[in-house]
């Protein structure tokens, strides 16, 4: 998995660690009684994407949930998958064999996947019952937000089977002592294009020796910030044809690997670690969504730090990913995991995946605008919610694993010159024209 989507599985697992996600799955269990259930006790089973190292986060979740329902008992198991596919198809195998699981955490990778496959739960009726909780929710988050999850991952028939929750878009950190050693001026508004970047890079190499930015292949974090901002994507608006080889992918490819070409990233292949050459001042940006926030606390940097907006080419661009919860069908005890949804789109809980240190952005713009998220956090911080505004979903095909390979394959044979780009992203193009048509 790119890192991203060890981010929106472990993030999208973890909850302190990762941030802000999760579920998890039991064997067996009554269900805490009944079709439907009691909303304030029973024992809900959770399952996710990862392994048992997240588990210690959740805990420190459900004992915050506890605090005002404690006869609801949660456990979260973790499923190690690797892909979506493999986890959707475990987990669609495991009800089916009559495993008890109440909700499954889904980042948008996998959320088409699931929605597919007829085993989530409507959630109008409860959506209905608690109207003005839920109103509350979609009022303060970015419409993006819930149009994407109406678009992306809504049931075989429309109904909705999800409701989104934190999520992550890409940003640069800049280092504020290289750019200022540099005479860099930061920009302003947090907006600057590729030529000034490249400007920026070039007086910062003289000046400092310190790299502009790295060089990497990972579909979330490197291939498609420079896409975004270029007006491409790897497929059309909804996913049914990729658009790897268009004229703007190939130039943002070209342009990337110009990047290492000028010397202001390090070639690919090496053992540079960033966050060591940025607390050196040997790199000028760091590169991430809410992430990297924890190694520049751990470094000691936030003061030094500052989150500006993805250089653009032709516009303001970012992926974005978001985690999200769901009901199955199979739950006996669906009015408590409702109970708990709730709990997840509530202020009280968003405030809390904040002051743990999560590694998502919270769905709620007034908890991404409060001190729960900017403290002790780099100046700009707030740019990550306001990114969603012109954010991209992720492309995710039902063939997720094996178009990631082939996008990554090619941007980083592109990357380290060892394929001209319209060649290279032509071939890739060819092959994600077959997994499309599986």
């Amino acid at each position: 998995m790119h890192k991203r989507m060890k981010g929106l599985a472990k993030a999208a697992a973890g909850v302190a660690a990762a941030a802000l996600l999760m579920t998890g799955c039991t064997p067996g269990g009554d269900g805490g009684g009944g079709a439907t259930g009691s909303p304030d006790s029973g024992e809900l089973s959770f399952v996710y994407m990862g392994d048992a190292d997240q588990q210690k986060a959740f805990n420190a979740l459900f004992a915050e949930f506890n605090k005002e329902y404690p006869d609801i008992k949660l456990k979260a198991v973790g499923i190690p998958s690797g892909n979506w596919a493999t986890f959707s198809t475990t987990v669609a195998t495991r009800l089916a064999g009559g495993q008890k699981i109440d909700i499954i955490q889904v980042a948008t990778e996998g959320q088409r996947l699931f929605a597919s496959k007829g085993i989530l739960e409507d959630l109008a009726p409860y959506i209905e019952q608690d109207q003005d909780v839920v109103d509350d929710y979609w009022a303060d988050i970015n419409p993006n937000l819930q149009k994407f999850n109406e678009e992306f991952a809504s049931g075989p028939d429309g109904e909705t089977v999800f409701i989104p929750g934190g999520f992550n878009t890409m940003a640069m950190y800049l280092n504020k002592p290289v750019f200022e050693k540099a005479g860099v001026a930061i920009p302003e508004d947090g907006n600057w294009t590729w030529d000034e970047f490249v400007a920026a890079g070039k007086q910062i190499k003289e000046k400092t020796g310190a790299y502009l930015t790295g060089a990497g292949s990972g579909y979330f974090v490197d291939v498609m910030p420079w896409l975004t901002t270029n007006g491409a994507s790897t497929f059309n608006a909804d996913w049914s044809e990729p658009t790897y080889n268009s004229d703007a992918a190939v130039e943002s490819a070209e342009f990337a690997r110009s990047l290492v070409e000028m010397g202001l990233a390090p070639k690919p292949g090496g053992q540079f670690d960033g966050n060591t050459a940025f607390k050196q001042g040997k790199l000028a940006t760091l590169n991430g969504g809410r992430w990297p926030v924890l190694g520049i606390r751990d470094m000691e940097m936030v003061d030094q730090t500052v989150v500006v907006n993805w250089p653009t080419q032709t516009e303001n661009g970012s992926p974005v990913g978001w985690d999200a919860w769901n009901i199955t069908k199979n739950s006996e005890n669906k009015q408590a995991a409702w109970t708990f949804i709730k709990f997840l789109m509530s202020q009280e809980a968003g405030e809390y995946f904040a002051q743990i240190g999560g590694t998502i952005v919270p769905a709620r713009e007034s908890v991404a605008n409060s001190a729960a998220f900017t403290d002790n956090a780099p100046e700009g911080t707030v740019r990550l919610s306001e990114a969603m505004s012109f954010a991209t979903p992720i492309p995710s095909i039902d063939q997720g694993a094996e178009a990631q390979k082939a996008i990554e394959e090619a941007w980083a044979t592109i990357v380290a010159g060892q394929g001209e780009a319209q060649k290279t992203l032509d071939a890739a193009q060819a092959e994600l024209e077959s997994l499309v048509g599986e």
